[in-house]
């Protein structure tokens, strides 16, 4: 099982933290540790090498640690996720691909498109799809059909899989740090939308892909993974677009792999990555 933990730092935690897990006769497999000085705050990503009850285990480590400490048990089980998406494929069919031969780190439960033309490909990997359309609703009505599946699911995770809607800030709220989105430029750089028209009328000589947690301020939330390519004078904006689905895809899996994985801790607007 893993452990996350992030608090004020102090002196002795690590201390701390090891004399519970060895009270528990649990053997520490694993461990990395950083400390923000600026913020006083320390994170910690632990694994172990055998499973005990939870909420045990987390009751212990609070009651030593600094109050409010953020303490997460996890065990080692797949993660449960439902994807969004609108047209592309790219970033969807190599989710599915890594979900069918089990190496994504977790079971897609249900995809939902505010478009139907990706039924097909989810029907070939028998992936449940459901799609419900925003055209002609209320925006509240259509965020409320989707949330009617999440909830009949309860994922660990959503992943907006270039599902190219706007969320409200109730529904981001509701899964808070939760939401996984694949944004197609390096931010803070051309956020929004045609953010590859943005960088050809710039003249960039870089592309690139962030994928973030999703929060009310658009494309501003905590990142969890980005890469970048280079492109040249050469390049039309519908080049760049080509070029930058291979880097999306590659980000989005390297993401997910991340989070699945417990390896991203959130604090504030920014997250600390144990790769």
């Amino acid at each position: 099982m893993i452990a996350v933990i992030q608090c004020k730092d102090q002196v002795g935690l690590v201390a701390t933290i090891s004399n519970v897990l060895a009270a528990e006769q649990l053997n520490i497999t694993s461990l990395r540790e950083h400390v923000d000085p600026i913020e006083n705050r320390f994170f910690i990503r632990i694994e172990v090498d055998k499973e005990v009850p939870k909420a045990m285990l987390e009751a212990k480590l609070r009651s030593l640690l600094p109050p409010e400490a953020i303490v997460a048990v996890n065990p080692r089980t797949e993660k449960k996720i439902i994807v969004l998406v609108t047209r592309e494929y790219h970033c969807l069919s190599d989710i599915l691909v890594r979900h069918h031969f089990k190496t994504l780190g977790a079971s897609v439960q249900h995809v939902i498109g505010n478009y139907p033309m990706l039924e097909d490909i989810c029907q070939r990997f028998e992936v449940p799809f459901s799609h419900i359309s925003h055209q002609d609703l209320p925006k509240e009505v259509f965020e409320q059909k989707i949330m009617d599946v999440l909830l009949n699911h309860q994922p660990d995770y959503i992943v907006l899989a270039k599902f190219m809607r706007i969320l409200s800030p109730s529904f981001v709220t509701a899964f808070s740090s939760h939401i996984i989105n694949i944004h197609h430029s390096f931010l803070p750089a051309f956020a929004g939308a045609n953010p590859y028209r943005q960088a050809f009328e710039r003249g960039v000589k870089l592309i690139g892909a962030t994928a973030h947690f999703v929060t009310d301020q658009l494309d501003e939330g905590p990142i969890i993974a980005q890469q970048i390519i280079p492109v040249t004078h050469s390049f039309t904006a519908a080049d760049m677009v080509k070029a930058g689905k291979e880097i999306e895809t590659s980000v989005l899996a390297r993401a997910l792999r991340l989070v699945f994985d417990d390896r991203v801790l959130v604090y504030k607007n920014k997250t600390v990555v144990f790769e």
